[in-house]
Protein backbone atom coordinates (compact mmCIF):
# COMPACT_ATOMS: atom_id res chain seq x y z
CA UNK A 1 0.00 0.00 0.00
CA UNK A 2 1.32 3.08 -1.03
CA UNK A 3 1.65 5.80 1.77
CA UNK A 4 1.14 3.43 4.35
CA UNK A 5 1.91 4.74 7.93
CA UNK A 6 5.01 3.11 9.18
CA UNK A 7 5.30 1.92 12.69
CA UNK A 8 7.14 -0.62 15.46
CA UNK A 9 5.99 -1.85 18.66
CA UNK A 10 9.23 -1.09 20.34
CA UNK A 11 11.17 2.81 20.14
CA UNK A 12 14.53 2.92 19.02
CA UNK A 13 15.71 2.83 22.42
CA UNK A 14 14.23 -0.37 22.99
CA UNK A 15 16.00 -1.76 19.28
CA UNK A 16 19.20 -0.45 21.07
CA UNK A 17 18.73 -1.59 24.39
CA UNK A 18 18.25 -5.13 22.60
CA UNK A 19 20.95 -4.47 20.74
CA UNK A 20 23.24 -4.12 23.39
CA UNK A 21 22.00 -7.34 25.06
CA UNK A 22 22.91 -9.34 22.59
CA UNK A 23 26.32 -8.04 21.35
CA UNK A 24 27.48 -5.84 24.13
CA UNK A 25 31.02 -5.68 22.14
CA UNK A 26 29.31 -3.95 18.91
CA UNK A 27 30.65 -0.71 18.04
CA UNK A 28 28.08 2.26 17.54
CA UNK A 29 28.15 2.50 14.42
CA UNK A 30 27.29 -1.00 14.55
CA UNK A 31 24.51 -0.90 16.98
CA UNK A 32 23.08 2.26 13.93
CA UNK A 33 23.08 0.08 11.39
CA UNK A 34 21.46 -3.06 13.20
CA UNK A 35 18.44 -0.66 14.66
CA UNK A 36 18.79 1.41 10.86
CA UNK A 37 19.13 5.01 12.71
CA UNK A 38 21.97 7.14 12.31
CA UNK A 39 25.51 6.54 14.41
CA UNK A 40 24.40 10.04 16.16
CA UNK A 41 21.45 8.27 17.24
CA UNK A 42 22.73 5.26 18.91
CA UNK A 43 24.89 7.60 20.91
CA UNK A 44 21.89 9.62 21.98
CA UNK A 45 20.05 6.62 23.16
CA UNK A 46 23.32 4.88 24.73
CA UNK A 47 24.13 8.07 26.38
CA UNK A 48 20.37 8.05 27.70
CA UNK A 49 20.56 4.30 28.72
CA UNK A 50 23.32 5.13 30.53
CA UNK A 51 21.88 8.03 32.21
CA UNK A 52 19.59 6.41 33.26
CA UNK A 53 20.34 3.22 34.81
CA UNK A 54 19.53 0.48 32.21
CA UNK A 55 23.11 0.31 30.71
CA UNK A 56 26.50 0.59 31.96
CA UNK A 57 29.57 1.56 29.62
CA UNK A 58 33.02 0.73 30.55
CA UNK A 59 35.91 0.80 28.65
CA UNK A 60 38.08 -2.11 27.05
CA UNK A 61 41.06 -1.24 25.90
CA UNK A 62 39.91 1.20 22.74
CA UNK A 63 36.54 -0.27 22.71
CA UNK A 64 33.32 0.37 24.39
CA UNK A 65 31.61 -2.36 26.38
CA UNK A 66 27.85 -2.36 27.20
CA UNK A 67 25.92 -4.19 29.99
CA UNK A 68 22.33 -4.37 30.18
CA UNK A 69 21.70 -3.65 34.11
CA UNK A 70 19.33 -6.40 35.31
CA UNK A 71 16.13 -5.26 37.04
CA UNK A 72 15.36 -1.69 35.71
CA UNK A 73 11.92 -1.06 35.98
CA UNK A 74 10.27 0.56 33.15
CA UNK A 75 9.74 3.98 32.97
CA UNK A 76 6.20 4.47 31.50
CA UNK A 77 3.60 4.55 34.03
CA UNK A 78 1.59 2.31 32.48
CA UNK A 79 4.60 -0.70 32.18
CA UNK A 80 6.08 0.63 35.79
CA UNK A 81 5.52 -2.72 37.58
CA UNK A 82 7.57 -4.91 34.89
CA UNK A 83 11.32 -4.89 34.57
CA UNK A 84 13.78 -4.61 31.41
CA UNK A 85 14.45 -8.33 31.81
CA UNK A 86 10.96 -9.25 30.86
CA UNK A 87 11.55 -8.02 27.36
CA UNK A 88 14.88 -9.60 27.20
CA UNK A 89 13.10 -12.41 28.12
CA UNK A 90 10.75 -12.24 25.90
CA UNK A 91 12.39 -11.36 22.58
CA UNK A 92 15.53 -12.99 23.44
CA UNK A 93 19.17 -11.91 22.30
CA UNK A 94 19.03 -10.34 18.19
CA UNK A 95 22.27 -11.91 16.36
CA UNK A 96 24.55 -9.21 15.44
CA UNK A 97 24.56 -8.47 12.36
CA UNK A 98 26.82 -10.11 9.33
Amino acid sequence: MTGERRWTFLTNHGHVLLAVAGAPDLRVAEIAAQVGITPRAALAILRDLEDTGYVRRTRVGRRTHYTVQPHQPFRHPAAAAHEVDELLAILGSPSPPG
